[in-house]
């Protein structure tokens, strides 16, 4: 998964969100409504709000301690760690 705003398209999120990536999913809509929080009047602004909606809503349904979801922010958390350590040492290596 990438972490790249670039790649944070309501395309990108539909993809997550169908492979189960539910927390990811709303990630990117988050953000994208973030983006565009000074045109409310978008069209498009009310889908991704209904879709936000309903991922958040199927997020709450889950088990807190489904192992799927676990394992699924696990990977994202063990992967920003990495990407940070490797700034890291980018960064003492200047």
């Amino acid at each position: 998964m990438t972490d790249h705003p670039d790649f944070y398209t309501k395309t990108m999120a539909k993809v997550y969100a169908n492979q189960g990536y539910l927390t990811k999913a709303a990630e990117i809509y988050r953000f994208l409504l973030k983006q565009n929080s000074d045109r409310q009047d978008l069209p498009d602004r009310q889908s991704l709000i209904d879709e936000l909606s309903e991922i958040e809503k199927k997020l709450s349904e889950k088990a807190p301690d489904d192992p799927v979801l676990l394992l699924s922010k696990w990977i994202d958390l063990m992967l920003r760690y990495n990407g940070l350590k490797k700034l890291k040492n980018i960064r003492n290596a200047l």
